[in-house]
Parts: C-alpha cells; structure tokens; sequence
C-alpha cells in the first residue's frame, strides 16, 4: 500500500510539472544536452571546448567534482588519523594542541573557511612573474599551483602492463604472508625483499624499451606558464579548507574509536614487549577500525556534497558549470537539477555499497 501510495505522488507531481512546461512552451526533455554550450571552462581535466555540446560541460563537472572529492577524501583521511593519534598522546602539549586544533577547525562554518583560504591565504600571492619556486620545477602564484606532467611514449605500454603485474603479485605476496603470519606467529621475511625485485623489474622494463616517458616542465611565457599542469587557486583553496575542516572530524572519530578499545590490550602488549608501533598497527586500529568506520563513511558521504561549496570561489565544479551557467543559458532549470541529484545520489550509494560490505567483513560474527 505505501508503495502505491508513494509512486502515485511522484506521477501526480511529475505530470504536474511537464503539464505547467508544457502550457510555458518549455516541453519536459532532455534533447538540449546535444546542444552546443558555447561558454569557456577556466579548469578541466579533460578536453573542453565552447564548442562541444552541454553534455560535454556536465562531463568536465562531474570530472572536477569527482577529483577534488578524491583529493578531500584521501588527504582529510589521513590527517584526521593523524589528528586522532595526537589527541591520544601522552605527551601534553601534543595532545593539547591536537585538541585546540579540533575545537578551533570544527567549530568555524566550512563556507567562511573556504572564503578565508582563497580571499586571505591564496589571492594575495605574487603574479606569475614573481612566482615563489622550488627547484625550478614547482611554481606557486595567484593563478594556481604548476609543476611537471609526464608525457608517455609508445612503449610506455610495457611499463605499464608490468607495473600492474607487480601490483597484482605484491598483493598476493601480501594475503599469503597474513596467512602465514596467522599460521605460524612469524612474518615472511620473503615479503619485502620480493617485493624491492619486483621494482627492479618494472625499472628495467623502463630501461629496456628506451624510458618511453618524459616531463614537461611549466616554463614562464610571457605574462603566464606554458606546458606543465597546474591547479587553479580556487582548487587549492577549496581542497584545503575541506581537508582541514573534515580532518578534525575524522580525528575525532579516530579518537572515540581507539578509546573503545580495552585498555587491558594494551597493558598485555606492553608486557609481552611488543613494539608501539606493531600494537597499534595490529592490535589497536585493526579492532578500532568496527567502530571508525560507519562514521567515516558517512563523513565521505559528506565530503563529496559538500565539494559543492567550491562554486563560493569560482572553481568549476558541476553545480558552477552546469546547475548555474547551463541552467542559465538553456532554461532547463528541471532537468539540469534532476541530472545534478542523480549524480550526487548515484555516487553516495556506489560509496555507501562499497565501504558498507567492507564494514560487514570486519565487524565480529556472532555465533
């Protein structure tokens, strides 16, 4: 009954809105995404022209939001762990500042934070012809953040098919010696001296079919860099102002979930002579890491909505490019705003899926 309830709603309202297009001469229909833009995107991953259709400018959107969500997820992760160790610390400034740190981050609205970075922090920089420099390679001014991209070559293909080998190998290498280790108490010594040879071998692949890559260094032309790839500031701005404000969070949850830990672990790996660093690597955040991660997954559900308030600052992510601009220019403010929905809904549920069976797989099985 309530699924018959609910679908009659959405007909009803769906019928009512391509009714209300249709008497304003705006028929419901997706056929304008075919449609040339004509408008220019200041960053893309992939190529873009003003000349190629809508669907093209929601591609470079989802491609944009989806690498600065990456970069936030990844980089806010691994700070938030570190953040969550200090909290724990035995050492009093360390945790003292660990704690200020988080109180002061998560406690200042993220929009003014992401303001504060581009207006404060990355706008005042110098032009490109006073850029600051390190080594003659990295370059960093008001426009962005330049440094060299590799250029692959034909025979780059062997280097490549290699390395995914090795990867493959590496992580068999890996299963088997957690098997081993559970087994007998003892690590496969084999593990890290194959894994050395199989780097040997991907480097002399390289070699052999004549390094089939090269770097392209930003050279300064004129008023601005030239070859090279670069980060626009507002990307930068963006990437650390939701880093930061998400590595408090996560910190915290790294914090509660390495308390619930029984303290009598520890005590027993401290009497035994087990090394701080083995005890937490394989007692403390293995067990710690039940209660870590259904929080995480929803701060990375986050994340990736949140990714959103870049259009504060100009970055083109998909509600700047596509929601703004194109609904702007076509009037298709309906289905711009149904296709935006479905790709931040889409993407939470493949993340959701993914990290909840790996959160099964690790939770303890009763019985």
């Amino acid at each position: 009954m309530t699924v018959v309830i609910v679908c009659g709603v959405g007909f009803y309202l769906f019928s009512n809105i391509v009714e209300n297009l249709r008497q304003m001469e705006l028929p419901f229909g997706f056929g304008f995404i075919n449609s040339t833009a004509g408008f220019d995107i200041g960053w893309s991953l992939i190529p873009y022209e003003p000349s190629m259709s809508y669907g093209r400018v929601y591609l470079v959107g989802i491609v944009n939001t989806l690498i600065l969500s990456a970069a936030i997820i990844i980089f806010s992760t691994l700070l938030g762990f570190i953040v969550g160790f200090m909290r724990l610390s035995r050492n009093f400034m360390v945790a003292q500042l660990a704690r200020w740190y988080v109180e002061f981050v998560r406690n200042v609205p993220l929009l003014i934070q992401i303001v504060f970075w581009f207006m404060v922090v990355f706008s005042p920089l110098p032009g490109p012809r006073q850029s600051f420099s390190l080594f003659d390679l990295f370059f960093l001014n008001n426009r962005g953040f330049y440094f060299p991209s590799p250029v692959f070559e034909a025979g780059f293909f062997w280097t490549f098919i290699t390395t995914l080998c090795a990867f493959i190998f590496v992580i068999i290498l890996f299963k088997q010696s957690q098997k081993y280790r559970r087994s007998s108490g003892k690590n496969l010594t084999i593990l890290y001296p194959s894994f050395v040879a199989l780097l040997v071998c991907v480097f002399a692949v390289f070699v052999v079919t004549g390094r089939p890559m090269h770097w392209l260094v930003p050279t300064l032309q004129g008023f601005n860099f030239e070859d090279g790839f670069f980060v626009p500031t507002a990307f930068a701005a963006a990437f650390v102002a939701m880093t930061v404000y998400r590595s408090a969070t996560i910190g915290e949850m790294v914090r509660a979930g390495i308390q619930s830990i029984d303290k009598g672990q520890l005590e027993a790996s401290s009497a035994i002579g087990f090394p701080a660093h083995k005890t937490l690597r394989l007692i403390i955040v293995p067990q710690a890491a039940r209660a870590i991660l259904p929080p995480l997954i929803n701060a990375w559900l986050t994340m990736v909505k949140e990714s959103s308030l870049a259009v504060a600052i100009g970055f083109p992510e998909l509600v700047s490019v596509f929601m703004q601009t194109s609904m702007n220019q076509t009037g298709r403010a309906i289905e711009i705003v149904l296709m935006v929905m479905g790709f931040y809904m889409c993407t939470s549920l493949l993340i959701s899926y993914t990290l909840n069976l790996y959160n099964k797989r690790i939770q303890l099985q009763e019985g």
